[in-house]
């Protein structure tokens, strides 16, 4: 099933993409828009997960390099019943992750460094589990195609401010090809935006859940995304604000709110996201989640030399 909705969203930002071509170029800007979105899913569905990485600046670590990251993920994704992911880290201030991979066995988990810093190993591990959640429910593959495909749209609509055009036929006037692109430049990333909002709410609930679950922790979650939502509102993440269509990738909203931004908030509220996860562990005996815990309780925070590994 999750690969059949790959495949219609794949024919729909197709068609998308087709008729922002058709506006700026006619005819042959659609058959161009074809045969360049052919090319594209193509590309996307074995290398979505490179491009969204390089987008960000993530660079892969090992055992070597970031011991325990690496050893927390291996026993989570153990906990999942999962392959060992590839593990990356984003040199980047906001605290935020994201997973991508076009299957289980070929997926990765990105991490900022200001996570890192910034989370407890409770906290850290309630954060990587919602991204295994992902993994395990098949999320990423449709999540990163989503990504790519609705940034390449933006772009085209784009292109269209500069190269104008329209309708090169003489049934057709530059003026209404020029006014057709203007509104495509506006319309496309809107389009593009929707079908992430779609994709994207009911999984993050989805994924807190299960995550919660492979953690066997909720509060350690519920604190995470309070202390994730505080701090996106006030560190700015460069890579996601020039890629704004990798927005619901992260599981908290990485986007400041300048410009554009709002309309892709592609994230259910954190509040509702916390009070859902205070339900399941009244749910699993556990007491009810309220102020965050002190890092010092559960090994301090991960940027400083704790006792666990």
């Amino acid at each position: 099933m999750s690969y059949l909705r790959t495949a219609i969203l794949l024919a729909g930002l197709t068609a998308l993409f087709m008729a922002v071509g058709y506006l700026i170029g006619g005819p042959n800007g659609a058959l161009i828009a074809f045969l360049v979105a052919a090319v594209m899913n193509f590309i996307t569905y074995w290398n979505a997960d490179r491009l969204v990485l390089s987008t960000q600046g993530a660079h892969e670590v090992d055992e070597h390099t970031a011991p325990e990251l690496v050893h927390l993920v291996a026993q989570l994704a153990d906990r999942a019943r999962l392959p060992m992911p590839r593990v990356f880290i984003m040199d980047n201030p906001q605290p935020n992750a994201f997973a991508t991979g076009r299957n289980p066995k070929n997926a990765a988990v990105a991490v900022t460094t200001g996570l890192l810093q910034m989370l407890s190993r409770d906290e850290l591990a309630g954060v990587i589990s919602h991204e295994l959640a992902h993994i395990k429910n098949h999320d990423t593959l449709l999540m990163t195609i989503t990504a790519t495909i609705a940034g390449a749209i933006s772009m085209l609509a784009q292109f269209g401010m500069f190269f104008g055009g329209g309708h090169r036929d003489s049934n057709s006037s530059g003026g209404i090809g020029i006014i057709g692109t203007l509104v495509m430049v506006v319309l496309a990333p809107l389009a593009a935006m929707l079908v992430q909002m779609a994709i994207s709410r009911t999984r993050e609930y989805s994924a807190d859940n299960l995550g919660a679950r492979i953690s066997e922790n909720p509060r350690g979650l519920a604190s995470a995304l309070a202390k994730l939502d505080a701090a996106a509102h006030a560190i700015e993440n460069v890579p996601a604000e020039q890629n704004p269509a990798t927005a619901h990738l992260f599981i908290v909203n990485p986007l400041s709110g300048a410009r554009m931004d709002n309309l892709f908030s592609t994230h259910p509220s954190t509040e509702n996201r916390v009070a859902a996860l205070e339900q399941l562990a009244a749910e699993l005996g556990q007491a009810r989640f309220g102020r965050t815990p002190d890092p010092r309780a559960a090994g301090g925070p991960w940027g400083r030399r704790s006792p666990w590994g």
